[in-house]
């Protein structure tokens, strides 16, 4: 081997334009010499005598490349890729394994432990070479593409932004009538206020959101989420008006409605689960619309009954009239637990149904912020109104 004639270095001489390489083997000698030619060639090397520094240094300078020794006392090289592939962080982490061993059985075991390539020992300088530099094109691939996902995400989340400022700056009966069914907007309007401020009451809240949305927005267009969401957003707000439903507030996909506050309603639980699954039904062809076209989405509800604080709350510029307390959050954790299409009920509430729905209990629930189990119910189907 010619230590002397490295082959020209990428344009531009930059290591961190190069990339970052981590070598290991035990043999100081070996990672000494390939380090020496890698630098050669512009790239940043970095060097580890064993597995456990390697993992060390890979947390610590996020490489975009290990060439390791495959022979190695403790974590050898197998088990410094698996422990690589095992962490969400370094699992596409491109790895090089070098062995001096039979070339095709430890191949086998290599792409078990998950490697992206091989090299035989004495090692061929020259494949080594055109080997990093093509893991490293991928990398750098592999980049760009998470990247341009932070990017749309970034995107996203700032449209969301900027629509929820532009909702706040909407004149004050505008925001009421998005809040309210229109006769509790008028009758705010009227000057019935001393009904917004603080009091506690019971209500049925509802909790809604889209499964499968989080995927649909890292694979969709921002105008295909925009215009998933209006859609979604028009079924809903015609379907809670109609039942004489309070919207809460939006949060994405995720939906806040409740019932019998500001104005006292009879059945509140009934109509809360009679307009839930007006939107299981009016959402059908959205979602089978979006299904043709590859996308996956479905409705999660969550309903939950008991008492509540209620009022308005927020600053000069922007208020909101919410519910607070450990019905609306109950109903927000039964929601998390419905699959797409599903209604999950608390006891409370399929109390209050008796003889006007179908039920199957689910068991008692563990959930977050909640310190005893919650027996939940799924509703199968709700009988004609008697």
């Amino acid at each position: 081997m010619n230590l002397s004639d490295p082959a020209k270095a990428p344009p531009g001489g930059a290591a961190a334009r190069a990339g970052r390489i981590l070598v290991v083997d035990d043999q100081r000698t070996n990672v000494e010499l390939m380090a020496g030619l890698l630098r050669q060639r512009a790239y940043e090397v970095h060097t580890a005598l064993d597995g456990e520094e390697a993992l060390r240094l890979v947390r610590e300078l996020h490489p975009d490349l290990v060439v390791s020794d495959i022979l190695m006392p403790g974590l050898d090289g197998y088990e410094l890729c698996r422990r690589l592939r095992a962490d969400p962080q370094t699992a596409l982490l491109p790895v090089v394994l070098v062995t001096s061993l039979e070339p095709q059985a430890e191949r086998l075991k290599g792409i078990e432990a998950g490697a992206d390539d091989f090299l035989a020992k004495p090692v061929n300088w020259t494949e080594l070479f055109a080997r990093v530099r093509s893991l490293l094109r991928v990398k750098s691939l592999q980049d760009e593409v998470r990247r341009q996902a932070e990017a749309l995400r970034d995107w996203n989340a700032r449209l969301e932004e900027r629509v929820n400022e532009q909702v706040g700056a909407i004149q004050r009966l505008g925001r009421l009538k998005r809040f309210f069914s229109p006769h509790v907007a008028e009758a705010i309007e009227a000057g019935g206020e001393d009904m917004l401020a603080p009091h506690r009451r019971e209500i049925t809240a509802v909790f809604l959101d889209l499964r499968g949305f989080t995927a649909f927005t890292d694979r969709a267009d921002p105008e295909e989420v925009l215009e998933l969401l209006r859609s979604y957003h028009a079924t809903l707000g015609t379907i809670v008006g109609s039942y004489g439903g309070t919207l809460e507030h939006f949060a994405g996909d995720g939906v806040m409605i409740f019932f019998n506050d500001p104005f006292p309603v009879d059945r509140p639980a009934e109509r809360a689960v009679r307009m839930a699954a007006g939107l299981q039904k009016a959402f059908m062809p959205i979602a089978e619309a979006w299904a043709r076209l590859g996308h996956e989405v479905g409705l999660g509800i969550g309903i939950a009954q008991g008492e509540a604080t209620l009022g308005v709350i927020g600053f000069e510029q922007r208020w909101e009239y919410a519910a607070i307390g450990n019905v609306p959050n109950l109903a927000a954790r039964l929601c998390g637990e419905a699959r797409a299409g599903e209604i999950v009920l608390d006891a409370q509430t399929e109390a209050e149904l008796l003889d006007k729905a179908d039920t199957e209990p689910i068991g008692s629930l563990r959930l977050r912020g909640f310190a005893h189990p919650v027996p939940a119910f799924r509703l199968r189907g709700l009988r004609a109104p008697g």
